[in-house]
């Protein structure tokens, strides 16, 4: 049977508690107290060139912000609002179920199921995905709209509000849609060496989200990628050098928070040295707990250390730690023992989605969710079922499993996080102010400027690059990938096009057949140059078809010149160690294909330098850097 949120009733016990607490905050209100230090972890001021990277796993020093302090009668709301709440009102409050961020008409089966979810349950928040930046805002204003207590909103936002709010693409038309501001992956920024650009990645993230009324960017990604066949954090970190990741970290962290959102440091952790991909199943760190403090932690304490305000776990078992194989998001050991009390974080723990099969193929939803609680988790994202996850964790406080001043905890620091941000007097966001604040040219410059910088260029045979054909060369175009986006290498071609007007263009995938390949051989062979580009981001999509890497090892063999641009996992070159060229271009967006293709040409320097290392193919800080056109080249 699953718990539905009753009308408002106050006994006379809550009337009492009610009483109580005004009498002390009326003795209260000629002094100021200051909001508990941890609500003090904003810090606002921008990172120096060299920001300083805290190794040691040791309790983080308080950094208290400009600002916080707050009358006391400031506090009364989530005061006065955690003493009425019921046992399962408060247990709502720690549960953050998925949203779309569509459209979604009133009177439609969508709008009436998450209406009727928020008043059945009362649940404290949502994470929202997939939409325009003006649906979002429009959708998000309509669920605060429903809901007794302001709600907490995530987003998925780790290179910018455009990695969940794009726009999208229209289906009949492959019209691309508008949307936020999509920056390159966060490899890229490992690649241009540069922390302020981090800043800015989270100074406009910060800034995009709250316009469409998201409160919680889940950015940065702290995960330390040494492991080439890590299936699913590849480029979605800023590499494998711990102290580079922990710089830019705490560089994004403070852009986000220097501009009223709240930063969220993943996966913990650390999900960089995993095979598997946690999504599917539950992957094992091996190692033990010293490698642990010297690589994965590195950048977490950091993090910490500079006043991030959350975390959020990753859904992996670290038995050095635990003694056993449960993920860390359900294990007292990683989430308390070692994130509260020895590496002293006090903001906010979110666990990772709970609906993943790490977790999710082991455990009923309801269980894992009780779980997660003991292990210290704030926060329950995403799980399979919201009447379950509540309703366990009610009885297993009911049944003194779970004491209930560990929930009064979790529920108060969610609370007075809503109070600090002004949620309790103004929840709605103005949609009319979105198209001025979200994907706006000086945003979208900042993205090009990223793009054009982390160019990095490993091989270069023959000083093939940059390219200096006339407008009469013959040059051919393929493009691979896995699935079927019209967007792969639409902007790519585009650019080269302009410089190249004969530029031929075909699209091979997993399915295209071996005589496909044998005409575009055919076709090589009378053409004066060929750019292969490879849309692939991750382990699990980055094994090519032997068609694809025999049709790229056959031009080797033939002295065909020719270019292979990544747009997408760094380690490709394992398959094709003969390749002419190789430039690395770090992601598929709009921005990363215009560089790539500019990068070519010689319009600008080419001077990233990779910020991973694959033995033999290239080591950490490797890059050949070439001048624009006309410039001289160097190294």
């Amino acid at each position: 049977m699953k718990i539905q949120k009753t009308s408002p009733v106050v006994s006379n016990n809550q009337v009492l508690r009610i009483l109580w607490i005004l009498a002390i905050l009326v003795s209260s209100c000629y002094r100021q107290v200051p909001i508990e230090d941890s609500l003090e972890n904003t810090i606002q001021d921008r990172p120096s060139d060299e920001p300083s990277v805290t190794v040691a796993v040791r309790p983080a020093e308080k950094q208290p912000s400009p600002g916080v302090e707050k009358e006391v009668d400031a506090r009364s709301w989530s005061l006065m609002v955690l003493g009425a709440m019921t046992l399962e009102e408060k247990v709502a409050q720690m549960v953050m179920p998925w949203v779309l961020g569509d459209f979604s008409p009133e009177g439609s089966e969508d709008h009436k199921r998450l209406t009727a979810m928020i008043d059945s349950f009362g649940i404290g928040g949502v994470i929202v995905s997939v939409g325009s930046p003006s649906e979002v805002a429009v959708k998000l204003n309509d669920l605060q709209s429903h809901s007794q207590y302001p709600l907490l909103v995530a987003a998925d936002l780790e290179t910018g509000a455009g990695f969940r709010f794009g726009g999208g693409v229209d289906g009949p038309t492959n019209i691309v849609l508008g949307g936020a501001t999509m920056f390159p992956s966060l490899m890229a920024f490992g690649a241009t060496g540069d922390p302020e650009l981090a800043y800015e990645l989270g100074r406009i993230t910060g800034l995009e989200a709250k316009a469409v009324g998201v409160h919680i960017p889940f950015a940065p990604v702290l995960d330390v990628n040494n492991n080439s066949d890590n299936p699913i954090i590849n480029i979605r970190s800023f590499g494998e050098d711990p102290s580079q990741v922990a710089q830019m970290g705490i560089s994004f962290v403070r852009g986000i928070q220097d501009n009223g959102s709240i930063a969220t440091g993943k996966h913990f952790p650390g999900h960089g040295d995993t095979e598997i991909d946690s999504h599917i199943a539950l992957p094992v760190f091996e190692h033990d707990r010293q490698r642990l403090e010297d690589i994965e932690l590195v950048p977490f304490q950091a993090a910490i250390d500079a006043g991030m305000r959350a975390i959020m776990t990753a859904h992996i078992a670290v038995p050095d730690l635990s003694g056993n194989r449960l993920p860390a998001t359900l294990t007292e050991e990683v989430l308390t023992d070692l994130l509260r009390v020895q590496m002293g974080f006090e903001g906010i723990v979110f666990t990772d989605a709970m609906d993943m099969g790490a977790v999710d193929r082991t455990f009923p939803s309801g269980e894992a969710s009780v779980l997660a609680i003991l292990a210290g988790a704030d926060v329950i994202l995403m799980p399979r079922d919201v009447g379950d996850a509540i309703q366990a964790i009610t009885s297993a406080v009911q049944s003194n499993r779970i004491e209930e001043k560990r929930i009064d905890r979790s529920v108060s620091k969610l609370l007075r996080l809503k109070e600090e941000m002004g949620l309790h007097e103004q929840r709605m966001v103005d949609v009319n102010k979105v198209p001025s604040l979200v994907g706006i040219p000086s945003h979208v410059e900042q993205a090009q400027l990223v793009a054009d910088r982390s160019m990095t260029l490993i091989r270069n045979g023959g000083n093939l690059l940059p390219l200096l054909g006339t407008r009469t060369a013959r040059v051919m175009s393929v493009s691979y990938q896995n699935g079927n986006n019209p967007t792969v290498a639409r902007h790519f071609d585009g650019r080269l096009r302009t410089t190249y007007p004969r530029l031929s263009r075909t699209s091979v995938n997993r399915t295209s057949h071996p005589a496909v390949y044998d005409r575009l051989l055919g076709q090589a062979e009378r053409t004066n140059l060929v750019v292969i580009s490879i849309y692939s981001n991750f382990a699990g999509q980055v094994e090519l078809p032997e068609e694809t890497v025999n049709f790229i090892k056959e031009l080797s063999a033939r002295n065909i010149s020719h270019i292979v641009v990544s747009f997408g996992s760094p380690y490709l070159i394992s398959e094709f160690p003969g390749v002419q060229s190789y430039l690395l271009a770090w992601s598929s967006s709009e921005v990363s294909q215009k560089a790539a293709a500019d990068a070519l040409l010689g319009k600008f320097p080419i001077t990233g330098r990779v910020p991973i290392s694959m033995d033999p193919h290239f080591e950490l800080g490797d890059g050949i850097q070439v001048g624009a056109k006309g410039e001289a080249d160097g190294r």
